[in-house]
């Protein structure tokens, strides 16, 4: 907003009796009611997981160097750390990106191993990416509870987690993934009368 030169925005605030943003604006009083818009999901996503990496500085970034040179769309990552047999600390380098570029991750799998030094790599193409878009998820944890007891109830294992202020994700067995989107969207009531899901496929992100 362009400043006032005579100072009348200034004075328009002062001239409320006790006026407040929150008497202004009462939305911005207390924590935001939760928004859910819908529910995207994709199932043309693969996952990759680098095993047995030596846990030391810069090891991390080199991986993600090489699938940066490689052209490799990184879309989630996890890291799991954990020892080897001789006492070292090491890590579990998990990724997803998407399923078209698998030969790709395949042949850098191969072709990197003696430079990042990682113990084996699996590769798996049937996962898929069921997410919760919506806002004021942050400011209420209840949410997230809720999206992965829908999960839960249907005995779907959850692979992968990332979370956003408007988005909550999960990587998900694929053949488990119409399960769960309908799982969830019956969870938040999506599937009522009156309320329409957004539901993407393709990229999801």
């Amino acid at each position: 907003m362009a400043e006032s030169t005579d100072g009348s925005a200034g004075r328009g605030l002062k001239g409320i009796s006790g006026g407040s943003l929150g008497d202004i604006f009462p939305d911005l009083q207390g924590p935001e009611s939760p928004v859910i818009s819908g529910v995207a999901h994709d199932s043309s996503e693969a996952l990759v997981t680098l095993r047995g990496i030596l846990d030391e500085p810069g090891l991390a970034a080199h991986v993600f160097a090489q699938f940066a040179k490689a052209g490799v769309n990184i879309d989630m990552v996890v890291q799991a750390l954990g020892r080897n047999d001789n006492g070292s600390r090491t890590a579990d380098i998990s990724i997803t990106f998407p399923e078209a570029q698998i030969g790709t991750v395949r042949e850098l799998a191969e072709s990197a191993k003696g430079q990042l030094g990682y113990s084996s790599a699996d590769v798996n193409p049937s996962v898929g990416k069921v997410s919760l878009i919506g806002v004021g998820m942050k400011t209420h944890p209840g949410v997230t509870a809720q999206f992965f007891e829908a999960l839960s109830r249907e005995g779907i294992n959850v692979l992968m987690i990332s979370t956003s202020e408007i988005r909550i994700s999960a990587i998900i067995p694929l053949d488990m993934l119409a399960r769960g989107v309908r799982a969830v969207h019956t969870a938040f009531g999506l599937d009522s009368e009156g309320t329409q899901a957004i539901v993407y496929a393709g990229s999801g992100r």
